[in-house]
């Protein structure tokens, strides 16, 4: 599923956030940020449906959104995690960040991925997923 940021017309992502204090862990983070942007309850959803992927990238911030960020601050860190949910699974979008979703196969979801990490994470995935379905 890619959502549509609200301030950015074409803008397609998944769902991405930040931490709200030092000591929120990864997986915290990612389960809120989930149901902030989606309305979808990690809880609701069977044991094990959020996967840390374990992966992490490194990368420069856009010059025009930096001013979200402590003065000096370039660069941020992304960690990567995915989420199986069932077919029939609701989502509520938070309209102040996003207008519109949509789920797509994973090749076209990528490839319109605003940011190159957030389509690679998308190919890593499937292709991780693929290789153990065999």
């Amino acid at each position: 599923m890619l959502i549509e940021r609200a301030d950015r017309n074409q803008f397609w992502q998944s769902v991405t956030g930040s931490l709200d204090a030092l000591d929120e862990s990864l997986s915290s983070a990612a389960t809120r940020e989930v149901f902030e942007e989606t309305g979808i309850s990690i809880a609701a959803l069977p044991s094990g449906a959020l996967q840390d992927m374990h992966h992490q990238v490194v990368y420069e911030i856009y010059p025009d959104w930096r001013f979200r960020y402590a003065p000096g601050v370039t660069q941020n860190t992304e960690h990567w995690f995915s989420l199986m949910v069932p077919d029939d699974t609701q989502v509520q979008l938070a309209p102040r960040e996003h207008i519109a979703y949509q789920w797509l196969p994973f090749q076209e979801a990528a490839t319109k991925c605003f940011s190159p990490s957030n389509g690679t994470a998308i190919l890593k995935l499937f292709s991780e997923y693929s290789s153990h379905q065999k």
